[in-house]
């Protein structure tokens, strides 16, 4: 069986740095708040080439923290409206509700499965503040353009960069492109730790001081509350694991590249529909290779057969979920193609190319 994804064999080749690392955090005796959360900060803020950045418990703390901040420095309100896109997994979504704003969805752009930049202007009104871009699947959303209707507007631009660390949009990394970002270092992620985690990244000095405070249960003195926060800290064990994996981040990241390009050029089966690759101006990180079929169950259980692990992600869109049956009559059909047709193929750093080799081969044998 080729697995979807090897985890095991992905930390194992950085087992001894590792291993070395968590012996120091647990001989140090201090496990929150100590000096590998304020290395791997350091670390973080230094690759993607933001002033700051704060670890968090997880990817949706991070979001979710980013807007509180904005509605505690009164640049938010509840009720106002952030820009989210229709295809993306619910935690864009539920960062902006669990705040008290509103989501508002654009549909996608088919050929990227990202927000479609054309479709934002006729969702505007005088309670937008916000867009909430996605580099879904490891794939940059970002323009000239873009920047515009945030500029005019007076917008924030807020990144969920959960599955894109080390991207890049023209020469600048995915994380730094807007006015704050959200990572989460879910152990599946391009960057994992061993466990949930996560941070945010800011040049925004006065947003990173109130997200740090609120993280931290709205205290930046012990026992001094200066907001209602909550208890969202990045841990000294993950931490350490992160700052040993975030070095080799562009050499994984790079085979995930030539596999995609692989699959990409080598692919020749008109049942199945292949994302398209990166214009010059955007470095993809290809967190998933996400391919569409008219008949994916089909599909799936041949791959299975043949030995190939594939998962769906997602199979049901955010405004489809009971969670929000409020927008379950919403129509967005783009989206819902998307989600009723979307197949992720095995894609990691430590998959051979004999590996891709069969997976090829069989994908191009499926009738």
């Amino acid at each position: 069986m080729i697995k979807f994804l090897d985890l095991q064999k992905i930390n194992l080749a950085h087992q001894q740095e590792i291993e070395e690392k968590l012996l120091k955090t647990f001989r140090s005796g201090w496990y929150l708040l100590g000096n590998e959360v304020k290395t791997f900060e350091e670390s973080l803020s230094r690759y993607i080439g933001a002033k700051y950045a704060i670890g968090v418990a997880n990817g949706l703390d991070a979001l979710r923290l980013i807007l509180r901040a904005y509605i505690e420095l009164g640049i938010m309100q509840k009720g106002d409206e952030i820009i989210v896109p229709a295809n993306t997994y619910i935690a864009s979504v539920l960062a902006i509700s669990d705040n008290g704003l509103i989501p508002i969805f654009v549909e996608p752009d088919l050929d990227n499965f990202n927000l479609d930049v054309n479709k934002i202007q006729e969702k505007l009104t005088p309670k937008t503040k916000g867009i909430m871009i996605v580099h879904l699947y490891g794939r940059v959303i970002f323009s000239d353009e873009l920047k515009n209707i945030a500029r005019i507007n007076n917008l924030k631009i807020i990144e969920d960069n959960a599955q894109a660390i080390g991207a890049e949009y023209n020469g600048i990394k995915t994380g730094n492109l807007g006015d704050a970002s959200g990572f989460s270092f879910y152990p599946g992620k391009n960057l994992g730790a061993l466990g949930d985690a996560g941070a945010v990244t800011t040049n925004d000095k006065d947003l990173a001081n109130t997200i740090r405070t609120l993280a931290n249960y709205g205290s930046s003195e012990k026992y001094v509350n200066i907001y209602q926060g909550l208890n969202s800290r990045l841990d000294e064990i993950q931490a350490a694991v992160l700052d040993v994996k975030l070095k080799y981040i562009d050499i994984e990241n790079q085979r995930r590249k030539d596999i995609a390009k692989r699959y990409i050029s080598e692919i020749k089966n008109s049942n199945i529909i292949l994302p398209s690759f990166p214009d010059n101006e955007k470095e993809d990180v290809w967190h998933l290779f996400v391919i569409r079929t008219l008949e994916r169950q089909k599909l799936q259980t041949y791959l299975t057969e043949k030995g190939i692990q594939t998962l769906i992600h997602y199979p049901i869109p955010p405004h489809q979920q009971l969670a929000y049956k409020e927008m379950n009559k919403l129509s967005y059909p783009i989206t819902e193609k998307i989600h009723s047709q979307v197949l992720s193929l095995p894609i990691s750093p430590v998959m051979d190319e004999k590996d891709v080799d069969t997976i090829i081969l069989i994908l191009n044998s499926y009738q």
